[in-house]
């Protein structure tokens, strides 16, 4: 089987390197931008890949929702197989080219969307087809878990470990995406999708690590606490949905904790698996092209979606799932939470609240930024 590459970043020079070695594929045209054309393999003109009959397949891994959306839905009209390492363009366009991929009969197969070289999506979608998988989740960006580790390793300001994060090629030149938990939000949404059918589109949350500072760090340590930044989500047995990221502190041994430098830990609960918890690099130009090669070779033997049949949009509802929260706010906003525990210095005041729900947590910490007001929040683990 032949395949075309979009894109020649990274991962595409990855997944152009692997191809050229991997048994029962072929590695076909090369998409760049015009001028980038620098190589017989290389070419500017996508309608050569759309008309050459022994391209088979095309990989995306262009990035970005435009325009790669359009690129993906023109091969997949061309009838070509795609596989796609853009969580971006699956999260935002994955019911349209989920249908379009059906109606022509061709593969529309995204792995590397979420978790790299882990082979969770994979697993997920061989799982429902035995299991009931109840949740999903895990600790899914490598730059925010570096940092992490970083700020929780020797006590750095978190511009510093940010700063590193980027001169290493974990974090972009701007990385709001992933330190605002965006990019953690959309592989949690592709997990729903192929655990349960469903993409959410409304009513999903997302914190990330902005807010977080040397002290907070040195505070919760001092508690023998370690925080990571956890995407979640699950089903109740009528359908009901919830879904969202945010940091989480958990004691000292919880497996989360071993998580360590860019790595991810995915994981799902099913009825009669149990919890399933997978580790290895999240990212990064092998481990991300690996799992591109594993989709190919699922197309080879055969395999055509990684959505269910009957896939289609949904509300996430974060209203009823409740949790405690570590707080750090000033101290004229202490009576909007419902410390059980709180320490106040007469400016900063931290504690730890009664359960309360994240949809409530999540909008009185968006409120009191409106009005200019700084807070950390991070959830505890019961």
């Amino acid at each position: 089987m032949k395949a075309a590459i979009l894109g020649f970043g990274t991962v595409g020079v990855g997944v152009y390197e692997m191809l050229q070695a991997a048994p029962g594929l072929d590695v076909g045209l090369v998409f760049v931008r015009p001028g980038k054309d620098d190589a017989p393999f290389k070419t500017s003109e996508l309608d050569r890949i759309l008309s050459d009959p022994t391209i088979d397949a095309v990989v995306e891994v262009m990035g970005g929702v435009e325009p790669a959306y359009s690129y993906v839905s023109a091969c997949l009209m061309a009838g070509k197989h795609v596989v796609s390492s853009n969580k971006a363009l699956v999260a935002a366009h994955g019911l349209e080219l989920e249908a379009l991929a059906r109606e022509k009969g061709v593969g529309f197969l995204f792995s590397a969307a979420c978790g790299g070289a882990i082979p969770f999506l994979h697993n997920l979608a061989l799982a429902v087809e035995s299991d009931r998988i109840v949740s999903v989740g895990g600790i899914l960006n490598g730059t925010t878990n570096f940092m992490l580790d970083a700020m929780q390793t020797d006590g750095s300001q978190y511009a510093d470990v940010l700063r590193q994060a980027q001169q290493l090629g974990y974090a972009e030149a701007d990385p709001s995406a992933d330190v605002s938990g965006l990019d953690a939000l959309r592989k949690i949404m592709l997990a729903c999708a192929v655990a349960w059918g469903k993409l959410p589109v409304e009513g999903l949350l997302h914190e990330g690590i902005e807010s977080l500072t040397a002290e907070d760090v040195a505070h919760f340590m001092g508690k023998g606490l370690v925080c990571r930044l956890l995407a979640s989500a699950s089903i109740s047995e009528n359908g009901k949905l919830c879904a969202f990221v945010q940091p989480m502190l958990f004691p000292a041994g919880a497996p989360e904790t071993s998580v360590k430098k860019n790595f991810n830990l995915a994981k799902y609960h099913g009825v009669n698996s149990g919890d399933i918890l997978l580790m290895g690099q999240g990212a990064g130009r092998y481990p991300t092209a690996s799992a591109v090669l594993r989709d190919l070779s699922d197309i080879r033997s055969g395999r055509r979606a990684m959505f269910p049949a009957g896939l289609a949009a949904a509300c996430a509802d974060n209203a009823e799932v409740l949790c405690r929260y570590y707080v750090r706010t000033e101290r004229k906003a202490a009576a909007l939470f419902p410390f059980a525990e709180i320490e106040d210095d007469n400016v900063v005041v931290r504690g730890v609240t009664k359960p309360v729900s994240v949809k409530l947590m999540h909008e009185t910490a968006s409120r009191l930024r409106k009005d200019g007001m700084p807070i950390f929040f991070a959830a505890l683990e019961d």
